[in-house]
C-alpha cells in the first residue's frame, strides 16, 4: 500500500494545507495593508480605492470558491490546489508590474477566484474527509496555519518595502509563492474512499436544510467578516497614524496573528468539548467586545501588548465558522453549501475593508470605521445566539418525542 493511502498520510495533509493556506491567505485576505501607504504616496489613491483592490480579491475568492470545490468534486483535489499555486505566484507576480488601478483590480479578482479559490475550499475540504474524529482540532490547526501566514506575510512585505519598494516586494513574493505553493500542492491526496463519505454523530445531526444553512449562516458570516477585516486591513495604517513606523506597524498585526495560531487550535479543541455553535458565539463575542479598544490606544507599546489579547478571541471565529458549517448543513449538499457560505465570508472580508478605508476618507480617522465594525458584530451574534437556540430547542423536542415514542 503506498503511503499516501495510510491514515497517518492525513497529518501530510493537514501540515502542507496548513503551510499552503498560510501563503496564499496571506497574501489576498489581508497581506496588502502595508502596501496602502506606498500606493497612495506614489499614485494619489484613496485609501477607499487601494481597499477595493482588496475587495476584488476576495470577491474572486468567494466566487473562486463555489466554482472550484464543484471541479474538485468531479476531477479530484491535487490538480485543482496545483493549479491555485501556480495563478496565486503568477498573479503576484504581474502585480508587481502594475501601472492603473484597474491593472490591480482584476489581477487581485484573478488571483482570489483561480488562486484562493482553488486552495481554500478544497483543502478544507480534503481535510475534512481525512479526518474520521477530532475534526475540529484539525480544522483548528489548519486554520492556524492561515493565521500564522496573515501575521507574517504582511511583516514580511513591510520589511521587503523598505529594503526594494513596493513593486520588488510583490515580485520577491510571487517568486517565492511559486517556489513552495508548487512543490506543496504535489503531496496533496484525495482522501481514501472510506474517510470521504463519513457523516457526523447522531446527536449532531443537522437540523436546517440546505437553503435555511446558507441563509442563516451566510447572513451571519457577512457581519462576522466585516467586523474581522477591519483590523486585519486598516490596524497597520492606523498605526502608522500614529507615528509608528511601517516595519513596526506591520509588528503588530504579526504579534496579534501569532497568538492567532494558539486561539485557532485552541477553538477548534473547544468546539470538540462543548459545541460548535457555543465556541463559534465565544470567539465572536471576543473580537466585538474588543475591537474598538484599538482606537483608544496610540502607542507601539499599547497596541503590542493589546494585539495578542484581541488576537487569541479574534482567530476562533474562523475555526468556529468551518465547524459551525460542518455542524448544521445536510450531509448530501455540504461541499455546496460551504462554498457558498466562505462565499459570504470574504464578502463580508472585502465589504468591512473597502467601507472602512472610505469612512476614513470621509472623517480623516479610524474612529468611525471600527465603531461600524463592532456594530456588525452585534449583529451576527444575535444572528447566531438565535440559531444556537432554535437548535437547542428542537434537539430538545426531538429528544421528548423520541421518549414518548419508546414509552
Amino acid at each position: 500500500m503506498m503511503m499516501y493511502s495510510k491514515p497517518e498520510y492525513r497529518w501530510v495533509i493537514a501540515a502542507t494545507s496548513a503551510v499552503m493556506l498560510a501563503i496564499s491567505m496571506g497574501l489576498l485576505v489581508n497581506g496588502l495593508s502595508p502596501f496602502f501607504v506606498p500606493l497612495e504616496a506614489e499614485f494619489g489613491w484613496s485609501r477607499g480605492e487601494i481597499a477595493l483592490i482588496n475587495t476584488f480579491g476576495l470577491i474572486g475568492l468567494g466566487l473562486g470558491g463555489i466554482v472550484m470545490g464543484r471541479v474538485t468534486d468531479r476531477v479530484g483535489v491535487r490538480g485543482v490546489v496545483l493549479t491555485g499555486a501556480i495563478v496565486t505566484g503568477l498573479t503576484v507576480l504581474a502585480a508587481s508590474q502594475a501601472h492603473n488601478l484597474w491593472h490591480l483590480y482584476a489581477l487581485f479578482f484573478l488571483a482570489g477566484a483561480f488562486g484562493g479559490g482553488a486552495l481554500f475550499a478544497p483543502l478544507m475540504a480534503a481535510v475534512g474527509s481525512w479526518f474520521r474524529t477530532g475534526a475540529g482540532l484539525a480544522i483548528g490547526l489548519v486554520a492556524a496555519g492561515q493565521a500564522a501566514g496573515q501575521g507574517g506575510i504582511p511583516l514580511a512585505s513591510a520589511l521587503l518595502i523598505e529594503a526594494v519598494g513596493w513593486r520588488g516586494a510583490l515580485l520577491s513574493l510571487g517568486l517565492v509563492s511559486l517556489a513552495t505553493l508548487v512543490p506543496l500542492a504535489l503531496l496533496i491526496r484525495q482522501p481514501p474512499a472510506a474517510r470521504a463519505h463519513t457523516t457526523l454523530p447522531a446527536d449532531e445531526a443537522p437540523t436546517l436544510t440546505a437553503i435555511s444553512s446558507v441563509l442563516i449562516m451566510g447572513a451571519a458570516v457577512l457581519m462576522c467578516c466585516s467586523l474581522m477585516s477591519v483590523p486585519l486591513m486598516h490596524l497597520v495604517p492606523y498605526a502608522q497614524g500614529c507615528g509608528i513606523p511601517a516595519a513596526q506597524a506591520g509588528g503588530i498585526v504579526t504579534v496579534m496573528m501569532l497568538a492567532a495560531i494558539a486561539g485557532r487550535v485552541a477553538f477548534g479543541q473547544l468546539a470538540d468539548w462543548i459545541g460548535a455553535i457555543p465556541a463559534y458565539l465565544t470567539a465572536s463575542a471576543w473580537q466585538t467586545a474588543l475591537v474598538f479598544v484599538f482606537m483608544q490606544l496610540k502607542s507601539l507599546d499599547q497596541l503590542m501588548t493589546f494585539a495578542p489579547i484581541y488576537g487569541f478571541g479574534y482567530a476562533g471565529v474562523m475555526t468556529g465558522v468551518l465547524v459551525t458549517i460542518r455542524r448544521v448543513t445536510p450531509t448530501a449538499t455540504r461541499a455546496t453549501c460551504t462554498g457558498v457560505i466562505i462565499a459570504f465570508a470574504w464578502a463580508g472580508h472585502g465589504l468591512g475593508g473597502v467601507v472602512g478605508g472610505y469612512l476614513y476618507d470621509m472623517t480623516a480617522t479610524y474612529d468611525l470605521t471600527f465603531a461600524v465594525a463592532a456594530l456588525a458584530g452585534v449583529v451576527n451574534l444575535v444572528i447566531i445566539g438565535s440559531l444556537g437556540i432554535w437548535l437547542a430547542r428542537d434537539k430538545g423536542n426531538h429528544l421528548l418525542q423520541r421518549e414518548v415514542a419508546t414509552g
